[in-house]
């Protein structure tokens, strides 16, 4: 059986929504709706890995765990392998959970879903996708479309992922959802790797394992969870959660 660890990355730094990992939400930090959420999937611990120590403050006042990390990291992979190695120096996990800090009305169901194909020891890394519903989605760059080939009901091995409308022809097109659940071996050798010419020109990080011939398996969710990026966006979780509690 998988012993998971997640993490969740979490910086102040946001160009759009300045702070975000803190605004309030019902009484509580963002960030601390997403550790809940992730909590409530009992797969394993929960850490929010970050550089801000107002950010670890208002997760050890939730009652959370928070893993201070430097603040020069290139990427979130980058942190939560140096997350990772602080928290368990012994390699006990053996199978780490990337769930973006932005994330405070995901399902912890599809959390728990992008465990399984690591059952499969060729499978690397497990993300996941949602069929695009929305028209202008096919077409907007800041949608990333994942590409793969069906190899099981609501299971895909990963072929590509980019910004351009894609594949062409009749079918589904696949909006790429930024969790990431790595062997630990796996995420080990990711963060080892040079940035790829592909991962530069799309701008897309996971490409960096594609073209090092690293095993990426797709889970088809039902719907895109609301990543928080915008004022608007804050508004919209609230609205959310606020619904779920009953409020």
């Amino acid at each position: 059986m998988p012993n998971p660890l997640i993490l969740i990355p979490a910086r102040m730094q946001a160009s759009r929504l300045p702070g975000k990992p803190l605004a309030d939400i019902h009484g509580e930090p963002m960030i601390v709706h997403v550790w809940r959420r992730a909590m409530e999937t009992g797969l394993g611990p929960v850490v929010v890995a970050t550089d801000s120590p107002e950010i670890v403050a208002a997760v050890e006042k939730a009652g959370g765990r928070a893993a201070l990390t430097r603040p020069d990291h290139p990427s979130g992979s980058d942190r939560i392998k140096e997350a990772a190695d602080l928290v368990d120096p012994q390699g006990r996990h053996d199978v780490i959970v990337n769930v973006q800090g932005d994330l405070p009305t995901i399902d912890p169901r599809v959390i728990v879903a992008s465990v399984a194909p690591l059952a499969d020891p060729a499978v690397d890394i497990v993300t996941l996708a949602a069929v695009i519903t929305r028209e202008e989605e096919k077409t907007e760059a800041s949608v990333v479309k994942a590409i793969g080939s069906e190899i099981g009901p609501g299971r895909m091995r990963a072929l590509y992922f980019t910004r351009a409308t894609a594949p062409s022809g009749e079918g589904p097109l696949y909006h790429h959802i930024g969790l990431y659940t790595y062997r630990r071996g796996a995420l080990d050798r990711f963060v080892a790797l040079p940035q790829s010419p592909l991962e530069r020109r799309e701008r897309l990080e996971q490409l960096r394992a594609v073209e090092d011939g690293m095993r990426i398996d797709i889970i088809v969710v039902d719907d895109v969870p609301l990543g928080v990026d915008t004022p608007h966006d804050l508004d919209r979780a609230r609205a959310i959660l606020k619904s779920r509690a009953g409020v």
